[in-house]
């Protein structure tokens, strides 16, 4: 599961923006980036614990902020892809189970 919701929370800011860029309609792309987010909290949550969910949010938000002027100086797409990166190692590395919590794949 760690593994798994890492990869969702990457792939999410890739998806969310290239919907929005996609059909022009960036609301759009922010609701698939807040489901994404929830899904993402919630996993880390059962698994890591509201601190480590918290803190992979947090990276996660600082991510997607830092994407849109990090894109005027490499370009949209690099950018996303870097952040996206960033974000789903870091919250892999953040994740570790809590004692007592048996992960699942």
């Amino acid at each position: 599961m760690r593994k798994m919701t890492a990869a969702v929370s990457g792939v999410v800011l890739v998806v969310g923006f290239g919907i929005a860029q996609g059909s022009g309609n960036r609301a759009l792309g922010g609701m698939v980036l807040a489901v994404g987010a929830f899904y993402c909290v919630f996993q880390w949550w059962k698994l890591a614990g509201p601190v480590r969910a918290g803190l992979s949010l947090v990276i996660f938000a600082v991510a997607f902020v830092a994407s849109h002027p990090l894109g005027k100086v490499i370009g949209s797409w690099p950018s996303v892809l870097l952040v996206a990166f960033v974000t789903a190692a870091s919250a892999y590395l953040i994740t570790k189970p809590r004692s007592g919590v048996i992960e699942n794949s």
